[in-house]
Formats: structure tokens, sequence, C-alpha cells
């Protein structure tokens, strides 16, 4: 196979062998129709979509020019690509492409199939599925290719089907549970999916779980689509509800991160058996083990674990908690946020509260049988915050300490290995016959290790790679080896002989990487990051690691991707301390900053490029250019990789007192923080950003960091502070001079007051922004300051102030080509035509600013206009359809993480929900309403909560319904709201 489409773009082998974006497209709309001509209209219309320049022919003869030559280099054949009058195409063999072989596969299954021989049928629909590799030419955003791609994407979910049917027939449901569970959460709308899922759930003896299922997609297609689940689909639900359906043993459970039990697991019988007899027999339900790092704490728990796995099959999880590691151990709150996502919650839905945080853990383990691994636990404090409260649930605590504040727990101390359990773990890794022929060596061996798992795992295993030694080679070696490790000694021995044995064989170049990998921060790292740290070409580098993983001084996890224990790279440390002079390090640590710096920026760049904030950043040029990765991926995805390894080298550029790199690259990093809803991370780096810009006494910086910390102090619901940095940052500017960047602070000081219902002082804001705005230079801020006014005057009621200001907006949107702006100002539009009446063009309006909306993925923007389309429906007198769209509003405010609009789009589906008669569930949303604006100190959410309780108990209890209402009014004429007319009307109604 020489291409391949069924995943990111593929020639000759590899995914990065064709770079150039343009060079990707053509030949992306070339290999959607091979053996054709494709039109050089159609590939023009790819490449540049409705803004093709003069030169489009010639630029286009250019890619395929460079196309040919990347053949070339690659042993193609130079007329793989073919010129025809009317354009080009491209020769491939049958067994060329793999979207060829995916045809044909399929075919074949096909026929199999209609033949009645269900297990070739089978076979061949599995070989064709397996040749995908993510979605169809991922990483290639042309529209285009995307609606073509999306095509084969959808051909791949019907085959998906077709081969689910054939595998339930074979009475394989057991192993289909997994993988529809994933296929039905992405797809969420594909009845017959669903249906396939429900199937083999039943088939496995999840009567409940396939119900759940069926439940869960008919609130989908009412929520999304507003309709009932189809007729196959709701005859299937009344087959599973009769237990037709319903066969077979319980499955495995599908929630698993153990870490693998290891094979050779030697001694400990005795610790084992006491461990589930206690557990078994006794019922106990939390386990304290502590010991000394390497005692095998870790691989205990999880042998344990997984021996019960019968016992507890819903769930098994395992989470390091960082108790003894170079970073900081976990909070309790970001701990449960990692076992929330384990569990399949997603990202975006876990609360940003700590308490609310950890009740949902609670809660999603209440009803599990489910077994529970903290490693690594820095105290007591810290585990207690993560137990469970469901009787069904065991919790395994690894510690250094002892855990003397869990008094409800089970202690254990591990205790290092006797002398027979050693050798013996030493003869499962070099083997029985080695060790047998020499036993006092062995023993010797083991007694230098210190009869510690850690230790004799690492020595054996160079023994066990090098069959010319004899075991008594390896005791003379650690007998000679020097201690290094004082602080991890057991009487005269220590883990640090095992790893001086192992760095002595490496090279010197090896040894400096290895010491110089004790600087970064993160639990895994690339040999990008290798290079950068010992400056060296990247070749170099991948054979200077291939020699540490040699030896276990690292750990290749992926191609070109490493880890170090926390053992080791406190070894690393250690060697570091001792060896590296202080210039050195530090210019290592400049080193590792810079590199990445220089990736964040180049990610971070693209995603920010509309509102060009970014560019205006004087970052230093990159240091070590070649070491910039491809971007052939989203770089959100390099960002979640490395989040923590991030937070890590913020804090270690402020300690090493380098604040220009400290407050840079917490710059670089606020946007994939700041959408990917990662607000801790980005309220804990721009603190330490702060207080390095400001120790540095670089004034401008000082102003960015207050700047984008306001940005989370605001989504998180801190209004005062978010004011407090903002005002500050624009004093700054103002005195430095610089205007641009104090025009962008006040347009952020207008959107936080008017987040906070102050419009008045919104509108003072932008008018003292739009005062020392220039055109063009501050295009986009200004177009940005017109839509903050004409949102500002809508609240206020002053419609044709509004509508000016929307108008003037959408203007500046047009001219910026820019269509987050574009749908901003369509959107406000429609509802300024809303409130003066205009039904027709308002509709209009909105129905184009959600199309904008949804393709821009602005979840927020488009729970706000599904919010004013709901409106509408219910003044149309369709409380129904109103409900739905707050209700899809609802989520959307939930994806974005945005609590003003979560609070407005309960407000607004309670108000349809009390149409419809229900008035209970109406009073619950105003209600919950009422206390998160409370607690938020949003008046406007408040007082409309108030007023729709006054409105729910008018008939009820009319004294109540007064009082509500008379709060209501009070608020709305404090934020100077024309929705207190309303309410004085309901309050003269009252009496």
């Amino acid at each position: 196979m020489r291409f391949g489409i069924l995943g990111p773009l593929r020639v000759g082998g590899g995914e990065a062998t064709v770079t150039a974006g343009r060079d990707r497209t053509v030949l992306a709309m070339l290999l959607l129709r091979p053996g054709r001509v494709v039109p050089v209209e159609d590939l023009v219309d790819a490449v540049w979509e409705d803004r093709p320049p003069a030169t489009a022919r010639t630029q286009l003869q250019i890619c395929v020019s460079r196309l040919r030559q990347r053949f070339a280099a690659l042993g193609l054949p130079a007329d793989t690509i073919v010129t025809d009058p009317a354009g080009y195409g491209i020769r491939i063999e049958p067994d060329d492409l793999d979207a060829d072989m995916f045809a044909r596969a399929v075919e074949t299954a096909r026929a199999e199939a209609a033949a009645g021989r269900p297990a070739e049928a089978r076979r061949h629909y599995r070989a064709a599925l397996a040749l995908w590799r993510g979605p169809a030419l991922a990483g290639i955003p042309a529209r285009l290719v995307r609606l073509r791609a999306q095509a084969l994407d959808e051909q791949r979910l019907a085959v998906l089907e077709d081969c689910v049917d054939v595998e339930l027939r074979l009475s394989r449901g057991t192993e289909l549970v997994d993988e529809l569970t994933e296929a039905v959460e992405n797809n969420p709308l594909r009845e017959r999916l669903r249906g396939q899922l429900m199937l083999a759930l039943a088939a496995v003896g999840r009567q409940a779980d396939a119900l759940a299922v069926y439940r869960d997609g008919r609130r989908i297609y009412a929520e999304e689509l507003g309709i009932e689940p189809g007729t196959a689909l709701q005859e299937l639900h009344q087959r599973v509800l009769a237990g037709d359906e319903a066969a077979g043993p319980r499955p495995a459970a599908p929630v698993r991160t153990l870490p693998r039990a290891i094979r050779d697991f030697t001694g400990r019988q005795q610790t084992m058996a006491r461990l589930v007899k206690d557990i078994v027999e006794e019922g106990t339900r939390l386990y304290l083990i502590d010991g000394m790092a390497g005692s095998g704490k870790t691989t205990l728990a999880v042998q344990v674990a997984t021996a019960l796995r019968e016992r507890f099959p819903d769930a098994e999880l395992f989470i390091d908690l960082h108790g003894y590691s170079e970073r900081s151990p976990l909070t309790p709150a970001a701990a449960a946020a990692t076992l929330l996502r384990q569990l399949g919650v997603p990202a975006e839905r876990v609360p940003v509260d700590a308490e609310d945080r950890l009740a949902m853990w609670r809660s999603e383990l209440a009803d599990r049988r489910a077994v529970v691994v903290l490693d690594n636990a820095a105290s007591a404090a810290q585990a207690a915050a993560l137990l469970p409260s469901g009787p069904d649930n065991l919790v395994l605590v690894t510690s250094r300490r002892r855990l003397a504040g869990l008094d409800e727990g089970r202690p254990h101390s591990l205790p290092v290995l006797d002398p027979d359990e050693a050798v013996e773990l030493l003869g499962r890794i070099v083997g029985a016959d080695r060790v047998g022929a020499e036993p006092a060596a062995a023993a010797e061996v083991a007694r230098r290790c210190g009869h510690l798992p850690l230790a004799i795992r690492l020595a054996g295993s160079r023994l066990a790679h090098r069959p010319h030694w004899r075991v008594a080679d390896l005791a003379r070696r650690l007998a000679e080896a020097q201690d290094s490790l004082a602080e991890l000694a057991v009487g005269e021995r220590s883990v640090g002989h095992a790893f001086t044995l192992s760095y002595a064989q490496v090279s010197t170049p090896a040894r400096r990487l290895f010491r110089l990998l004790g600087l970064h921060p993160g639990v895994r790292f690339d040999n990008r990051v290798a290079a950068a740290l010992a400056d060296v070409p990247l070749p170099e580098a991948q054979d200077l690691l291939d020699e540490l993983v040699d030896v276990h001084l690292a750990e290749e996890t992926a191609p070109g991707r490493y880890r170090l224990h926390d053992l080791l790279r406190e070894y690393a440390r250690r060697l570091l301390t001792e060896t590296e002079r202080p210039a050195e390090r530090r210019t290592a640590v400049a080193h590792l900053l810079d590199h990445h710096l220089q990736v964040a920026v180049g990610l971070a760049i693209v995603a920010e490029t509309k509102q060009g904030a970014l560019s205006q950043v004087a970052f230093p040029p990159p240091r070590r250019p070649d070491l910039l990765p491809v971007q052939d991926r989203p770089g959100q995805s390099w960002f979640d990789e490395n989040r923590a390894a991030l937070v890590g080298l913020v804090h270690l550029a402020e300690s090493e007192g380098l604040p220009a790199y400290c407050w840079q690259l917490t710059r670089a990093c606020w946007w994939s923080n700041f959408v990917g809803g990662h607000l801790d991370e980005l309220v804990e780096t721009h603190e330490v950003a702060l207080r390095a810009a400001t120790g540095s006494g670089d004034e401008e910086a000082v102003a960015i960091t207050m700047n984008y910390l306001a940005s989370a102090k605001f989504r998180l619901g801190d209004f005062p502070e978010a004011i407090r940095f903002l005002e500050a940052g624009v004093d700054r500017y103002r005195r430095l001079g610089l205007r641009r960047e104090q025009v962008q602070a006040l347009a952020n000081l207008a959107a936080v007051c008017f987040g906070t219902d102050d419009a008045e002082r919104c509108v003072r804001y932008v008018d003292e922004a739009l005062r020392i705005s220039r055109y063009p230079d501050d295009a986009a801020t200004i177009s940005s300051l017109f839509n903050m006014l004409s949102v500002a005057e809508l609240f206020r009621g002053r419609y044709d102030l509004a509508l000016r200001a929307a108008r003037r907006h959408i203007v500046l949107a047009r001219e910026a080509g820019d269509p987050r702006h574009t749908s901003n100002a369509l959107g406000h539009l429609g509802m300024i035509r809303h409130r003066l009446g205009h039904t027709g063009p308002a509709r209009r309006l909105l129905r184009a600013a959600l199309h904008l909306k949804r393709t821009t993925a602005n979840r927020f923007g488009e729970g706000e206009i599904l919010n004013e389309i709901g409106m509408m429906e219910r003044e149309a007198g369709r409380p129904a359809e109103a409900a739905a769209r707050h209700r899809a509003a609802l989520i959307a405010m939930t994806d974005a993480g945005d609590r003003i609009g979560q609070c407005a789009s309960r407000n607004l589906l309670a108000r349809a929900l009390h149409d419809l008669g229900d008035v209970d569930a109406a009073i619950d949303l105003h209600r919950r309403v009422l206390d998160d604006a409370t607690r938020l100190s949003l008046r406007y959410e408040q007082a409309r909560a108030l007023d729709g309780l006054a409105r729910c108990l008018r008939h009820a209890d009319s004294d109540e319904a007064r009082r509500y209402a008379a709060r209501a009014l009070a608020l709305f004429r404090q934020v100077e709201s024309p929705d207190r007319r309303e309410t004085e009307r309901l309050l003269a109604e009252l009496g």
C-alpha cells in the first residue's frame, strides 16, 4: 500500500512525507478520485475556496511539481501524477490505496454474508475496518476534502454496523460491548448502532444497561431532534423489557485503568493471602500499604486488585497522586477530575468547584462494585478526600509514609523481600538455570540490591541482556559501586547501587543527557526535548536515548516518547547537583524552556490568529528551529499531553530566576487552558508568572499577565478579582503608552462588567476604548467593542442605540472576513430585531448566526442564539419547541463552561416548562438559578429567577409570590433592565 487516506494522509508508508498544506490538499483531492481527472477548477476551489489568487493555476502547477519530486524521492513512478488538459489525475495500482482495499474487502464480506458464511464475512469485515487509522484525511481542513472525507467516515460506520450484525449472529456480544459503547458515544444519533449495543448488552445479561442505553437515546432524540426513536428501536426496547434478548454471563468490567499485572510477580504470598482474606472474608474496604520507595507497593496493590476482579467487576481504577515526585502532589480535586474522566465523564462536565467535583466522584462510584488504587499518596488527608462512600468499593492506598490519619483503614507496612524471595525474583528475570548455577553469587546480588524489588529488577535486567556475563560479574560490580542515594538507604545498601551500575555502562554523552533529564518536571518527554536539553542534533539525541533505554535508565512508551520513573529522576537530579556547574545547569534550563515556549507559541498563534493578540507579544526567536515539530495534528493534543509538564516548567522558570520565560510560556499556554476548560492550571501558572514579572520590574509583562489571569477569574465567577486585575492592567498600559494593549484591556473590562450586569459601566469602558482606538490598527478590537456596545444597549432596552452599534459591528466583521465576529453581529442584530417586533427578519438573522456559530464551534454563542430562538417560539405559543431549544442551549453552555449562560438557559427553560404545565419542574429550575446566581452575584438572573418563582406561585401562594416579585423588581431596577415593566404589571395583578 503506497497511499493512505483512511486516517491522516499517508504516502510511501509514512504520514509526514508530504507536509506542505497546499500539497496535502491537492494530493488528497487526487486520491479521493483515483484513476480520474480532477478538474483544475475543483483543485483551485479546494485549496483557496472562495478567494483564489490570480496566480492560482501557476501555484497549482508548483504544488504538482513538488509532489512529483517527493514521489521520486520515495521511489514511486514518475508518471504517478498525470496531466490532462482539463486537470490532473493520479495513476495507482489496485493495492496502492487503502480506500480501494477497504472497498474490495467490504464487497467480499457482503458476498460471504449473502452466501451464508458469517465467519468468513466477519473476517473480511474486520480486515476492512483494520485499514482505518483515524478519521479520513484527518488534519486537512479544506472544505471540499472534508465533505468527501466525511462520506468515507459514514461508509466506515455503515460497514461497522454490518460487521456487528454478523458478529451478533455469531454470539460474540461480549467482545462488542466496549467497541459499541464508544461508537454510540461518538455517534449518539445513529439508531442502528444504539440498537446493536442494546442487543450486545442484553445478550450478555446486562438487561438494565441495555434499557439505560435506550433511555439515553430517547432523551437525546427528543432534545436534539424533537422526535421519538424509530419503530425498530422501540420494538427492540419492548423485547429487552420482556427478557427476550437476555442471555449469557456478565461481561468483563468496561472501565479498566489498572497497569498490567506483571507475570514474574514473586514473593509476597503470605501478604497477598492476608490481604485477600481480609477483603473477602472480613469485608475490609480500605487497605493502606506503606513502605520505602521501590519496595513494590504499587505492584502488590495492582496484583491484589487484579486477583479480586470478579468481586469488583464494574470498574478498576488507578491514579498516581504524585505524593513523592518532582510534581506537586495532586490536589484531591485534580485527582477526582482524572478519575471522573477514567469513568467516562467528559472533561467539560467535570465541576469546577472542588467540593462539587469530589461529590460527583463519590456519586459516580456509589452504585458500582469498583476497586480503586490510590498510588503514591502524599498524606492521609489527600487520600481521605478521595475515599468513596459506597459499600461495594475497595480502595488500596499506597504511600511512602504511614497514613495514620485514616483510622478506618487497615494498615500494612511492606518490608523488602526476604533473601529467598529476592533470589527467586532474580531467577525469574535472569533465568533459573543461570541463578541456580551460582547460588552464592545470586544471593550476593540480592543482598547488594538490599532485597529491594526495584533494584533487583534493574540489576537483573542488565544481567539478562548480557548473556556472556556470569552472575558473579554482576555481584562484583555491585560490590564496587558507590552509594549515590543515601536517603533511600536500607542499612548499608541502597537503590543507588543498581542505578549507578546502569549509569556506569553508558557513554559520557548519554550520562550527561540522563543527568539533564532530571530537570524536566514531567513524567513523559519526547526526543526533541532531549535534544534541546543536551543541545545536540535530534539523531544524536535519539542514539543517546536508545543507550539509556537499553540499561533501563529510561523507558520508551511510544516511538519517540519516553518516561523516567520518579526514583530515576531523583537519581538524575542528585547527579546533576554533584556534576554540573550552576551556569551549565541554568543554560540547560533555558534550553528546555525555550523549546517548550517555541512549540507552544507556534501552536497557539494559529489558534489565536484572528485576535492577533499573541502576535503582539515580543517572543524571542527560536533558538533551535530544527526541533520544532511539524504541525500535522491539532495543537490542543500537544498541550493536553504536556499540560502537567508545562505547569512544572513555569514553576521551574521562576525558581531558576528566568522571569521572561516564566510569563511568556504562561501566556503561550493561555489559549489552550482557556478553551479547554483547564482553569486550575490557568490560574496556577498566571499567579506564578505574575509574581515573577512583578519581581523583575517588567511592567508590560505584569499587565499582560493580569489581563489573561482575569479571564480565568471571570470564567470561575470571581468577578471582583477579574475587574481588579483588568483595571490594574489598563493603568499600567496607560502609563507605558501602550495604546493598542490598553484598548484590548478596556474591551475585556467592558465584557466583564456586562457579565456582572453593570451595563452602564460597560458602556463607559467601551466609549473610552473607542476614543483612543485607531482604525485599521485596532480593527478586530473595534469590532468587538461595537459588539459589546450593541448587547449592552440591548440589555438596557435602548434598541435604537443597540441597532446602530450592531450595524457598525456587522460592517467591520465582514470587512475583516472573520466568521466569529460575523456570527456575533448577525446574532445580536437578530435579537434587536426580535425586541423591536420584526419577527421575520429576526428569525432569518438568528438562523444565519446559528449556522456560523456551529461552523466555528462556538458553543457559548450557539447557546445564546438557541435561547433567543426559544424565546421567540414561546412568544408564538409553542412552549414545547421553546423548551427543546432551551435544553439544547443549556447543553451548549455547559460544554462551554459558562456559568452565566447556564443560569440564563435554566431560567428560560423554566418559563417554557411553566407554560407546559410542569410547574414543579419550573420551580426547581428557578430555585437552582437563584442559588447559583446569588453565589455569583448575577443580579439580572437572580431577578429573572425571582420573577419566575412569583409567576409559578401566584395561584398557590399569592403572598409568597408577591414577596418574590417585589425582590425581582428591586433587582431589575438596579440593573436598569426593561424587564422591570413586566414585573411591575405582575405586582399590580397580585395586589
